[in-house]
């Protein structure tokens, strides 16, 4: 997005010192307030025989909206990516899993017994060991003696009907 250089003779509210205040608080990352402020300034700086074109000023807004809208759509995505790994890693509690061992080299399996939220990535408890969500390499679905499948019955002589 381009926005032309102002500079503030008014000395104002909205001068090139508040502007510049605005994107202290994160350099690099222009928010909504500081282009409010700039359009602004722009605004009231202009000069009356030869004043902002509407087009340049409705293509900036555009880009404004389009951009917090992206802002939006990428915050609910992050969002939605960490609901996603909690409920993964809940799913993996009771079940066998696999992961490299702190030697970089060796498989370690064990029972997932938890699942931690503390950090950015959830953690889930391998045999008393922390376990990166990301490091698990292999789930295998573990069968107690009591939840083994049962046989399944033959199926019942159909009787016989007299026509």
């Amino acid at each position: 997005m381009s926005i032309e250089t102002v500079t503030a003779a008014s000395g104002g509210i909205y001068s090139a010192a508040a502007v510049e205040a605005s994107a202290a608080k994160d350099p690099g990352k222009l928010d909504k307030q500081a282009f409010l402020e700039l359009l602004i300034a722009q605004l009231s700086n202009q000069d009356p025989s030869s004043p902002m074109d509407s087009d340049s000023l409705m293509n900036q807004t555009t880009q404004m909206a389009s951009m917090e809208a992206l802002t939006e759509l990428s915050t609910t995505q992050r969002e939605s990516f960490a609901l996603q790994m909690r409920a993964n890693a809940i799913g993996l509690v009771g079940q066998q899993v696999s992961y490299v061992g702190a030697d970089g080299v060796t498989a370690v399996t064990g029972t997932a017994g938890g699942v931690s939220f503390a950090g950015p990535v959830p953690t889930v408890v391998v045999d008393g060991t922390e376990v990166s969500l990301d490091a698990v390499s292999a789930v295998t679905a573990r069968l107690a003696s009591s939840q083994a499948p049962a046989p399944t019955p033959a199926p019942a002589a159909a009787p016989a009907t007299a026509v």
